[in-house]
């Protein structure tokens, strides 16, 4: 048997939408900046696509703009707000377990003369208002947060946190990190007083190499790549039709009948926490159930390396990540296990399993069994 429990570092793309992707690459596959036949058929899948997140996220279609993933996203708006921003201001925030999407974008712009302000976070993941509230100033450019932390599922009251933000500097603009979080929540940037939002296709049964950022239109930002002019001169380079079109087709369905997916998804969570904490000597990171996303558990096997639990499960079939897919590879703690405060011991012995929609109960009960059988091994031979 085969179970996929690695949906955070991506998700097999549903048959509808390859089988749109596949109609855009062999039959509809004009240039959509072309102005013959071919090209208005293709600007018209970018357009539907437009109508379908203006629609989900209750924005303007003018705010949506679409990028070559998350990572891309996460520069644009911190880079781009922070160079047509600089006159006025030469701060910014965001939180010490960003993705590195944000917080090495973070380190760049310090090079490049802003302040920066890390924020720490308490030993689940969550951000102190208090503290928010004393982070921003009066040169605040923007402040950057996740929605759902990658690695042990941590959410953020996003609402309240931009209200204090906003009370304390209303120029500041507040950009989020949905990338986790679009799918599983529903969001609606203008009520939750978000300016900028960071989504990515193949977290939810899309294409990889599409995403998307929302950009407020009161936001003061300036493109990071340059060209050709396309997507009104914000955002260079050829529109990925295949991509974007599948990314829609992808966001809509997941988007239909959203609670009830979700709530299978925390059943389904629940199921694979209550097994785990029945192995012993298992610590679950991060926030209570229910309280997280529902698609993320971060357990800490005592007395085994994450890597070596990891390819004795990748043995049998069972596929979960060490940490986060961006820090697989990677022999530091990762931010947010440094943030958190994780002793080394439970570091080094961290996986994440992540869940999705098309994640069944026969995974979660094999992956159990599997783990209690490999464990009691595994441990006899850890290294003194």
């Amino acid at each position: 048997m085969e179970a996929y429990l690695d949906n955070s570092a991506t998700t097999r793309v549903f048959p509808e939408v390859v089988e749109l992707m596949v109609k855009t690459m062999s039959e509809d596959y004009g240039n959509p900046s072309s102005m013959h036949t071919k090209g208005v058929e293709a600007e018209q899948y970018i357009k539907e696509a437009t109508k379908t997140f203006a629609q989900i996220l209750k924005v303007q279609e003018k705010e949506i703009y679409y990028t070559s993933g998350g990572t891309e996203s996460d520069n644009w708006a911190l880079i781009g707000t922070a160079l047509a921003n600089r006159r006025t201001g030469n701060h910014i925030v965001v939180t010490a377990m960003e993705h590195p999407a944000v917080g090495a974008v973070a380190d760049f712009l310090e090079k490049q003369g802003f302040a920066v302000t890390r924020l720490s976070v308490d030993e689940k993941g969550r951000i102190d208002p208090e503290k928010m509230k004393e982070a921003v100033r009066e040169d605040t450019i923007v402040v950057s947060m996740m929605y759902v932390n990658n690695e042990i599922g941590a959410v953020q009251d996003i609402a309240a946190l931009s209200r204090i933000i906003k009370e304390k500097n209303p120029h500041t603009y507040v950009h989020v990190d949905a990338i986790q979080a679009f799918g599983k929540y529903h969001i609606y940037p203008k009520r939750m007083g978000i300016d900028m939002l960071s989504v990515s296709s193949h977290k939810l049964h899309g294409p990889k190499g599409v995403g998307l950022l929302y950009i407020d239109e009161k936001v003061k930002i300036v493109p990071i790549i340059y060209g050709g002019g396309q997507q009104k001169g914000m955002r260079s380079g050829t529109d990925n039709v295949p991509g974007i079109a599948g990314f829609a087709l992808a966001a809509n369905l997941t988007y239909t009948d959203l609670d009830s997916k979700v709530e299978r998804m925390y059943q389904l969570k629940q199921k694979l926490v209550d097994g785990l904490l029945a192995l012993g000597d298992v610590h679950i990171h991060g926030m209570a159930v229910r309280e997280g996303a529902p698609h993320i558990v971060s357990a800490a096997f005592v007395g085994v390396r994450s890597e070596v639990l990891l390819h004795t499960l990748e043995d049998r079939g069972i596929y979960v990540s060490a940490g986060s897919a961006c820090s697989t590879h990677k022999r530091n703690a990762s931010p947010t296990m440094q943030a958190i405060q994780a002793p080394r011991q439970l570091t080094e012995s961290t996986v994440r399993f992540s869940l999705a929609e098309t994640t069944t109960e026969e995974e979660i009960d094999y992956c159990l069994t599997v783990l209690g059988e490999v464990l009691p091994m595994l441990r006899r031979y850890t290294r003194r």
